[in-house]
């Protein structure tokens, strides 16, 4: 037994981080190594025509889970379109970009990275920016009416 309690975290309370300020990407932490975790667990939500810049992970996996949205993955040469359901695996050290390949409408994904190699950090010491109640609702399903 570790000995430590379990960790639950309440979305309605999880802020979303830009990386940058100018980033199309905003990305809620779910889980990550300050929970307990060596993997890490995000919300990540993609603006209409949003990316996010070509990057890479050397020693993690990267997993996303397409909740809502139509996009188009970039990993080295290949070139892949996802829609919802769709679970896209990237390997360690790929160069990837992932873009909403929509006009009007956000991508959803949960994202893990096996391995969290300083990444929640990165996220987290970005700008905090609201999630919306369109957001939770990807995960919460609508808010009935008072």
């Amino acid at each position: 037994m570790s000995g430590a309690p379990p960790v639950v975290r309440r979305l309605s309370d999880l802020p979303a981080y830009l990386i940058s300020p100018e980033d199309t990407v905003r990305l809620a932490e779910l889980a990550g190594p300050a929970h307990g975790t060596n993997a890490s667990v995000f919300l990540e939500i993609w603006e209409p025509g949003g990316a996010q810049p070509v990057n890479s992970h050397e020693e993690s996996a990267e997993v996303f889970i397409v909740l809502s949205g139509q996009a188009q993955a970039h990993s080295d040469d290949e070139t892949v379109e996802l829609g919802p359901g769709d679970v896209l695996v990237l390997q360690p050290g790929s160069e990837h970009r992932i873009f909403n390949t929509s006009a009007t409408d956000r991508l959803y994904t949960i994202t893990v990275m096996a391995n969290d190699g300083g990444f929640s950090a990165l996220v987290t010491g970005g700008t905090p920016v609201e999630l919306t109640a369109e957001d939770r609702a990807v995960l919460l399903g609508p808010t009935p009416p008072p």
